[in-house]
């Protein structure tokens, strides 16, 4: 009787899983360069108002109050989106996103001493309320440089690890839903002034179609024009 003799089946080869995407953290630095240039030009600009230049006051102290809203908005979508997720991950790093934390309540702090300020100056833009605005307005930036500079170094890793994309999206999302369009459009400026053409593509990409219309036919123009009013040479 013949037999027959049968080759053993392999096993079927294995594939390692894909994955998760991980979030494109860098689009906060490009954020963090327009804050730290806004706060180091608000100081510039108000030293140089003369005093009784209450037409002068108005205007800076409604930028402030732009810059102060995009800042809120920018730390209360972390406050609510990258702090809790990332506390019941990190385990042994926590310690960074509570200095983190304690950080934004260091900076809000500053903001409402500036915003005090900022209202007893604009009034009558008196020399000795703009000299007491300025050094606030010093300390402010100090504490925010401080803030930014450790968030990216060690905080923005660890989301880069432990968040998802859509989590990270949250953020954005948060400050697209709860900030008025008109001063939406000009801090999306404030964050693009000064990114490279791969920045600003990525961030753009971010917007729904609708969105990326009115920023190029309404947005970019608005924003050009009241930088150029504003600014008065100061880069």
């Amino acid at each position: 009787m013949k037999t027959t003799r049968t080759t053993p089946r392999q096993p079927a080869p294995t594939t390692a899983p894909t994955p998760a995407p991980r979030p494109d953290t860098h689009e906060m630095v490009v954020i963090h360069r327009g804050l730290r240039r806004e706060a180091r030009l608000l100081v510039r600009m108000i030293a140089e108002v003369a005093p009784g230049d209450t037409a002068r006051a108005r205007v800076l102290a409604d930028h402030f109050r732009i810059y102060r809203l995009g800042l809120h908005q920018h730390h209360t979508g972390e406050d609510a989106y990258l702090w809790p997720p990332l506390l019941a991950r990190v385990d042994l790093k926590a310690d960074v996103v509570l200095r983190m934390e304690a950080q934004h309540e260091r900076v809000a702090a500053t903001l409402v001493a500036v915003e005090a300020a900022v209202t007893a100056w604009e009034a009558g833009a008196g020399e000795t309320e703009r000299d007491t605005l300025t050094a606030l307005l010093a300390e402010h930036r100090a504490v925010l440089v401080e803030h930014l500079d450790e968030e990216e170094k060690s905080l923005l890793p660890l989301a880069a690890e432990h968040l998802s994309v859509s989590e990270w999206k949250a953020m954005g999302e948060h400050l697209v839903a709860t900030t008025p369009k008109p001063e939406l459009l000009f801090l999306l400026g404030v964050a693009l002034e000064e990114a490279d053409a791969q920045e600003r593509a990525a961030m753009l990409r971010g917007l729904p179609l609708p969105g990326r219309l009115i920023w190029h036919l309404v947005g970019r123009p608005a924003y050009a024009r009241k930088v150029r009013s504003l600014r008065r040479g100061h880069r």
